[in-house]
């Protein structure tokens, strides 16, 4: 039987995380896309910790689509300039970066976040 999408993305998430590291400098920009919502974190893997994070279940939307993500990610713009960040290493989660993933990705830069 063959692997499901969900296995293969979950093969390659693995496999980028084990290069990917955030600290409490430059933290991970985790992202993670669901059928109904998108997630935003910014990780600090050395402590452990989550620093910031925006979801489109903040929002009043009906469906996820490239704007809803465009929202989240210039709310995690916004959250990581309060929080004092300024520079970030992406982590697509193993998502194509394509369509709602790089619509969240572009909005994060646009707010001052550097990749």
């Amino acid at each position: 039987m063959g692997r499901s999408r969900a296995d293969a993305r979950k093969k390659r998430h693995a496999r980028v995380r084990k290069t990917l590291r955030g600290t409490s400098t430059r933290p991970r920009l985790a992202v993670f896309r669901s059928n109904r919502h998108i997630y935003a974190q910014l990780i600090d893997d050395d402590a452990g910790q989550t620093l910031a994070q925006a979801s489109s279940r903040e929002l009043p939307v009906a469906s996820l689509t490239v704007s809803t993500a465009s929202e989240v990610g210039k709310l995690i713009g916004v959250r990581a300039g309060d929080a004092g960040i300024g520079e970030v290493i992406f982590d697509r989660g193993g998502f194509p970066f394509h369509g709602r993933v790089k619509a969240l990705a572009d909005a994060a830069r646009g707010e001052g976040l550097r990749f």
